[in-house]
């Protein structure tokens, strides 16, 4: 089920990325001879994987170092992909729905452990009590999709709350805060708290609040039948291999936790501005790099992002998969590090790419 293998990857790729970072050594610039060796990296990757379009942002010294597209962003009509090419990508929005709910948090607007119905009455109380910090964990016990069918739904939601429907009234999973499960619907929730909390739609709280700050001048909420310039058309292969168009999929039903369109540009920047105090004071940024905890006192590895390793080889990253994209935010903040990569495909394998560009960023000391 591709969704089982969505979340799979998804796990995995901070175990991989972690053990990359973890001999890292600073670097203030992409070299000629570097960029070479990336763009051989991504254009080896394309060819294996028959990837359309992707396209690359680096960030160094928290300054995009560096920013390409190859390959084809419209394969039918011949559209280059470039930096500035955009993608959906899907489920790299949580970080961004993560960051509102810590400004609201900072202004006093949001209380991580109050119940989340203070904020956002459309989800109905539970036996147990839910916190935005356990919906920011994924620890709140709301289930993640049940079917392909849910994952690719057609339907059109006209808001955040309407987008619940199909399942706010099912009990939990588990008691929130025993068990970290990955959940998009649990980041739906999420958005209508911070709704709730701002006292305005989701799409404008975003746009003046992280966008426009940030400077994510092309980043916006997704809409299928919008003409969005320099929108990449998605693809997928078939059973044969072959490039064919993925399937159609309106993501108004997880716009919080998938439903975004951006570039690498953009989510650079959105990386940058997290940690520069631009989105977000030291301390709140801080925070989203601290482990929860669950009930038994076992780690959580997550707040809004994965989070792995320690002190300057602390790594946060989070993978999209969505019909037509498969995206990737790489930041290690202790060493001022950020990679972004976005495909028009589904199911690329982004961690083996990210591994090498890393590598060659920031090789490893030779030995004795």
């Amino acid at each position: 089920m591709r969704k089982a293998s969505t979340i799979y990857s998804f796990v995995l790729s901070i175990i991989l990325l972690a053990v990359v970072s973890a001999t890292a050594q600073n670097h203030s610039s992409v070299s000629a001879e570097q960029k070479n060796q990336i763009e051989a990296t991504i254009s080896a990757a394309m060819s294996k994987q028959n990837i359309p379009g992707f396209s690359v942002t680096i960030v160094i010294n928290n300054q995009i170092a560096w920013s390409q597209g190859y390959g084809l962003a419209d394969a039918e009509n011949s559209v280059p992909a470039t930096p500035k090419t955009v993608y959906r990508i899907a489920s790299v929005s949580k970080p961004i729905t993560a960051v509102a709910a810590m400004q609201l948090v900072e202004k006093g607007k949001l209380d991580l452990d109050a119940p989340i119905q203070n904020y956002c009455s459309a989800y109905p109380e539970k036996s147990q009590k839910i916190t935005t910090r356990h919906l920011i964990g994924h620890l709140s016990g709301i289930r993640h999709y049940k079917t392909n069918e849910e994952f690719n739904s057609t339907r059109h939601y006209s808001n955040v709350s309407e987008s619940m429907d199909g399942f706010k009234n099912e009990p939990l999973l588990q008691e929130p805060g025993t068990k970290f499960v990955y959940t998009t619907f649990g980041y739906v929730v999420l958005g209508c708290v911070v709704e709730g909390a701002a006292k305005m739609p989701f799409a404008d709280y975003l746009r003046e609040n992280i966008f426009r700050p940030a400077g994510m001048e092309r980043t916006r909420i997704d809409d299928l039948y919008a003409i969005i310039p320099n929108r990449a058309r998605g693809y997928a292969k078939s059973k044969s291999g072959e490039l064919r168009n993925a399937d159609l999929a309106d993501t108004s039903n997880k716009i919080p936790g998938g439903g975004l369109v951006s570039t690498a540009e953009d989510i650079a920047r959105f990386a940058v501005a997290a940690q520069t105090g631009v989105l977000l004071k030291k301390e709140s940024f801080e925070q989203m790099l601290i482990p929860m905890k669950t009930g038994d006192g076992k780690e959580s590895p997550y707040f809004g992002w994965l989070i792995s390793g320690q002190n300057e080889a602390k790594v946060i990253t989070h993978s999209g998969a969505q019909q037509g994209t498969s995206t990737q935010l790489y930041i290690a903040p202790g060493k001022q590090l950020a990679v972004v990569l976005m495909a028009n495909m589904e199911g690329v394998n982004h961690v083996e790419i990210t591994k090498q560009i890393i590598t060659i960023l920031q090789p490893t000391p030779a030995k004795n």
